[in-house]
């Protein structure tokens, strides 16, 4: 019946080819394909996007201009659509007021408890929000730590002042506030600092007292450097900007607020009590813990706030986050970790008939922990929900309804269907999918010999068990162990005790000018080749100088803000999203345009353009599996894994003296196919003297480990033990050795 299908007809959205395809409602439906095939422009640009945008519809303007915002995909036609819930890996970030409890709504069943039943009495629920000035502490306003001036890196007593000894920006001579302390009179602008005396450099950096004791006095508005710091970077309201940000990053250290000790909250409420603990120790207790104490709760007019307290705790054991704490900052969680605080929100929803789209569950978490998370995806399925997944790992697949494979290649290779049916029937098919599954895993290889040690020492971080442990250098160790079982807190030690380099899944660039192009380098020889060629000036071959259409400033679209509407994005008219001007797009380079070489995937591009420089800086980004990105791509839409393979790529590219490389998760968004490709990268590193560190649950990373770090037994505070180091073919029956050998079995 047609109201039991969904039915997508013609999508055409980014590389999808006039894709075809029709699935069955309350069914959970995995979506398969090597990376850069056209999966989560199927699922997320067009199916969740068209959902979104038509049930915002459906909204007044005033409201709508208040939801998120979908772009409506270009697609013929879709049929039997439910509003959408999206739950992608996106961290919760957030601000330094965002914690484990306030994202799940259970610190507010907390507040409650506490304003009904605390003793002594204290007031109603908001007294014990560290976000409302009825509840917070008034040193701190709520944030449980003070920003202070790092006072030993603002000063360079080795410099003059003309020389730049007030490190901050705009204090250097020529900025903004150099002539405040350099021409008043009172300090020497050509004398090393350190040849001041102690007198001179305290009125320098505190003003006030210090100043006034001068026997040459400073004008009667003269602010110390740390005074006018604070008042301008600290004592703010708006919201910094990222130059502002880096600054106060650099300069200030945080400490915890002496008076409320970091529990955020003014006094009445810190040592109000419910059952003997205060709400304070109550939110630092793990979920399991915590959910323990409340059961002893059965005081009238608190019974339906401790039910929902306690079943939203146990929905976060149910997706293994049981480890966290209520007052766990959101701004420490992984992608993986946010992905399923998300997926906790609705495990208690009565709603039904709704269309949940998630992207790759099962990254963070262990091999051991996927059948946990493929029953709650079967869960919602279950209470009348159509579930669709973008999803790698095999397990998950195997306990779907139907598998959708996209292929069979990347970028413009891809966009089609080329399987939809069973797991056991895609074991079987002839996709690069069903070739990964029937492939042979890797087997345990000959450990290389470590070039030598370093270690860690005395490790407590989070959970961590007083950890002393060796890592050896020139080869790939790898960190396994349960979600929350300190792997993360180890290798943040590593990075801590010695020089490394972290190669994270954050956003490689925060602005859409960002591209492939700009990144690696190879603009400038782009366009000397175009102005070698048609002896034009360089300048005319950038968007974002002389060859940008002045239309839309060479974005290639135009943004309209329609007040209390939404606003509206539109491809540019007068360049029509080429970003270039008539002129700059008259030229051409062995046929293409500027825009045209923008437009070539980085694989057509080492194919087409020959000059050396532009080759050797893009191979590696080929090398990691992202052949497929469009070299005018913006960088800002690439996934975490995908952010993570370009940092990869740039440290192929520059790396030079042997360094310690500390990997999050790479395997992350790649397919079955790919990660032997992400291995010999790996072992490229390596062969030029450079050490990996690897944090990882993928067992074919695990298979080729020269080195196994293995931490549990358990999350959290059962956790943060070594229980094995040493290779892969010793591990004993801890979590990951069953894996393993369940995996080969």
């Amino acid at each position: 019946m047609r109201e039991h299908m969904i039915r997508i007809r013609d999508a055409r959205t980014n590389n999808l080819d006039h894709l075809d395809l029709t699935i069955g409602r309350h069914q959970l439906v995995v979506f398969a394909g090597i990376s850069g095939s056209g999966k989560s422009s199927l699922v997320f640009d067009t199916i969740a996007a068209e959902a979104g945008a038509e049930l915002n519809e459906t909204f007044p303007p005033f409201a709508r201009n208040r939801l998120p915002k979908w772009t409506r995909p270009e697609v013929g036609s879709i049929d039997g659509l439910s509003p959408v819930i999206v739950i992608d890996q996106r961290r919760l970030g957030g601000n330094a007021r965002s914690t484990v409890g306030t994202v799940t709504d259970t610190w507010t069943y907390l507040r409650l408890l506490f304003s009904r039943l605390s003793t002594p009495f204290v007031g109603e629920s908001n007294c014990f929000s560290f976000n409302d000035r009825s509840g917070m502490c008034p040193r701190c306003d709520g944030l449980g730590e003070v920003l202070s001036p790092a006072v030993d890196r603002v000063l360079d007593l080795d410099r003059s002042l003309s020389e730049g000894a007030i490190r901050l920006p705009g204090f250097g001579e020529g900025g903004y506030w150099y002539a405040q302390y350099a021409d008043i009179g009172t300090f020497d602008a050509e004398a090393p600092l350190r040849e001041w005396t102690q007198r001179e450099r305290d009125a320098l950096l505190y003003g006030g007292q210090h100043a006034a004791a001068l026997g040459t006095r400073p004008p009667s508005d003269y602010e110390g450097v740390l005074e006018r710091f604070e008042r301008i970077y600290l004592r703010t309201s708006d919201e910094p900007s990222e130059r502002k940000r880096r600054t106060i990053e650099e300069f200030t250290h945080a400490a915890t607020c002496p008076e409320c000790e970091g529990e955020r909250l003014h006094e009445a409420a810190r040592i109000a009590t419910v059952r003997g603990l205060t709400i304070g120790q109550m939110s630092r207790l793990e979920i399991p813990e915590l959910r323990d104490v409340l059961r002893g709760i059965d005081a009238p007019g608190v019974g339906s706030a401790v039910q929902a307290l306690r079943e939203r705790l146990q929905a976060m054991i149910t997706v293994g986050l049981g480890y966290l704490h209520l007052a766990r900052a959101t701004t420490t969680l992984s992608g993986g970790e946010s992905q399923r605080i998300k997926a906790v929100k609705h495990l208690g929803s009565s709603l039904i008939e709704m269309l949940y789209v998630v992207d790759e569950p099962t990254v963070g978490l262990h091999p051991s922990d996927v059948a946990d998370m493929a029953e709650l995806l079967q869960q919602l399925r279950d209470r009348g929900n159509t579930v669709l997944v973008v999803e790698h790992d095999p397990a998950l697949m195997a306990m779907a309804d139907e598998i959708v494979e996209i292929g069979p290649g990347a970028g413009e290779q891809g966009g089609r269907l080329v399987f939809q049916g069973s797991f056991e029937q895609l074991r079987e098919a002839d996709t690069p999918t069903g070739h990964a599954l029937a492939a042979q895993r890797p087997t345990v290889q000959t450990p290389r010999v470590p070039r030598d040690w370093v270690r860690v020492e005395s490790a407590r971080r989070n959970n961590l068990q007083d950890v002393t442990e060796r890592i050896p250098t020139g080869v790939m160790t790898v960190l396994t162990g349960v979600a929350g079982s300190g792997k993360s807190s180890l290798a943040t030690e590593l990075v801590d005790q010695h020089p490394a380099i972290v190669v994270d899944q954050r956003p490689v660039a925060a602005n859409r000018r960002s591209t492939p192009i700009t990144y690696t380098g190879i603009a400038t020889a782009i366009r000397k080749l175009f102005a070698r060629e048609t002896g034009a000036p360089e300048g005319l071959f950038s968007a974002n100088s002389t060859g940008g259409c002045p239309e839309c400033d060479g974005l290639g679209v135009l943004y309209t803000d329609l007040a209390f509407m939404d606003g509206q994005e539109t491809v540019c008219p007068a360049c029509h999203g080429t970003r270039f001007t008539a002129e700059a797009l008259s030229h051409t380079l062995d046929g293409l345009t500027i825009s045209d070489i923008e437009h070539l995937s980085i694989t057509e591009a080492l194919e087409r353009l020959q000059d050396r420089s532009i080759r050797s800086k893009l191979q590696h980004l080929d090398r990691v599996g992202l052949g497929y990105l469009r070299l005018g791509q913006s960088l800002n839409t690439l996934s975490g894994g995908e952010a993570q393979r370009v940092k990869i790529a740039k440290e192929l590219r520059d790396a030079d003296a042997p360094s310690i490389y500390v990997l999050d998760e790479p395997t992350t968004g790649l397919h079955l196919r790919d990660i032997t490709t992400l291995l010999s990268v790996l072992d490229e590193l390596i062969d030029h003297g450079h050490t990996v560190v690897v944090i990882e649950h993928n067992l074919d990373v695990i298979r080729r480990a020269d080195w196994v770090i293995d931490l549990g037994p358990g999350p959290g505070r059962h956790g943060g033990t070594v229980l094995f180091t040493g290779p892969v073919s010793g591990l004993p029956e801890t979590a990951t050795g069953r894996a393993l050998r369940e995996a080969d079995s």
